[in-house]
């Protein structure tokens, strides 16, 4: 062996060792382990941050052959990289997900209160008052959109918007909107507490669950939302048209196997492939910068600020409404698109408040109004954004 050759090769290799992977690696790699850990212990959705948990720590290994690799001049693509460009830079992703969630919605207790609606377009404050501080940042008006849309707790649109508007910011947004999702269990309660009265907390809301609503109803909404949304903001119509495809599936009657399909095997297995690819943009050297932790924070402003809005305007309509009337004012949390945590976090807090107190329905009604609402958020933004730059 001739070693006067050896150690100049090993030289080699840990200095390209160490102008690739440092410190940083350590850090997503731990942050990788955290998500994990709260995906398991805490069960704080599990689906999506186990997944992302699991895929930080996968392109944090040193020359990990999840990522694009070259190697005696080959280049060899990563397998991760391949899900990204055929699924997140295409949409396909996020647009399957939406007929998943699609086929999830029931819309009926939304039609037994429809004022609730309207906090699908109050809980929407965030994500301009952000679009604004990201601005007063330095970022561009196309990646303060993209930032700002985090607020709507929808991964998917966030994703869509930050593929046309910010690529470059991809990773952070599109990681900060999924993981802001999966902890509404922390984020939201402390404001809502903040914000309210444990006698405004403990108001109980009247919601007969025994109502129907007729079946030509429910299959005339979907596509009426869709023709509407699409004179509207005809940008919308790949998210809000995905999304209302997927209710109609369910809703129609004759596709009942479809439509457990979208809700059952389509929805886990697109979550899995979108959960560990959006993981391939959270490398060491590319994530831990101090614009990402910028991205970061403005996410969590625009979601603050989005949970309060809801919050404050749900107060606001109480003091011109008969006492009978009144909103619980937890309800206007629920008009993120966090759907159905955000339902869930907030029947969690009526009970916790009065055991008695079921708050389940109207919660689950504002959730989907702001399902709705933040994916014509994002397909305005979409269509104006370009008009002010």
């Amino acid at each position: 062996m001739d070693f006067s050759q050896l150690f100049p090769a090993i030289a080699g290799f840990l200095g390209q060792y160490g102008d690739m992977y440092g410190w940083q690696n350590l850090v997503m790699i731990a942050v990788g382990l955290l998500l994990i850990f709260l995906a398991i212990k805490k069960q704080y959705e599990p689906t999506l941050l186990l997944p992302i948990g699991f895929g930080a720590i996968l392109v944090n290994i040193p020359f990990s052959a999840v990522l694009t690799q070259t190697q005696g001049g080959e280049t060899i693509v990563g397998a991760l990289e391949v899900f990204f460009n055929a699924g997140i830079a295409t949409e396909v992703f996020p647009l399957l997900i939406f007929i998943a969630i699609g086929a999830m919605i029931d819309f009926s207790p939304l039609f037994q209160r429809p004022m609730l609606l309207i906090f699908g377009a109050a809980a929407q404050f965030g994500i301009f008052l952000t679009m604004i501080l990201a601005t007063l940042c330095g970022f561009n008006l196309k990646e303060a959109a993209s930032i700002g849309i985090i607020g709507a707790a929808d991964g998917p649109t966030s994703i869509i918007v930050a593929t046309q508007f910010a690529k470059n910011l991809l990773g952070p947004i599109s990681v900060a909107a999924y993981s802001y999702m999966a902890l509404v269990p922390i984020i939201q309660p402390p404001i809502i507490r903040l914000l309210t009265s444990k006698k405004e907390r403990q108001m109980r809301m009247k919601f007969d669950a025994n109502k129907k609503v007729s079946r030509t109803t429910l299959i005339v909404f979907p596509i009426a939302v869709t023709i509407l949304a699409g004179i509207i903001a005809p940008s919308s119509l790949a998210l809000i048209g995905f999304l209302m495809f997927g209710n109609l599936i369910r809703e129609c009657g004759v596709l009942n196997g479809l439509s457990k399909t979208a809700q059952n095997e389509l929805a886990n297995i697109v979550t899995i492939l979108l959960g560990i690819t959006i993981a391939s943009t959270m490398t060491g050297k590319d994530f831990v910068q101090p614009s990402t932790l910028l991205i970061l924070g403005l996410g969590i402003i625009a979601f603050v600020f989005d949970t309060a809005g809801g919050v404050l305007i749900a107060k606001l309509i109480n003091n011109f409404t008969k006492p009978e009337k009144r909103i619980n004012p937890m309800i206007g949390a629920c008009g993120i698109s966090a759907f159905p945590m955000s339902a869930r976090v907030i029947h969690g807090m009526g009970l916790k408040e009065d055991k008695n107190n079921y708050l389940l329905m109207p919660a689950i009604s504002a959730n989907v109004g702001g399902q709705i609402g933040s994916v014509i958020v994002g397909g305005l933004i979409l269509m104006l954004v370009p008009h002010f730059m």
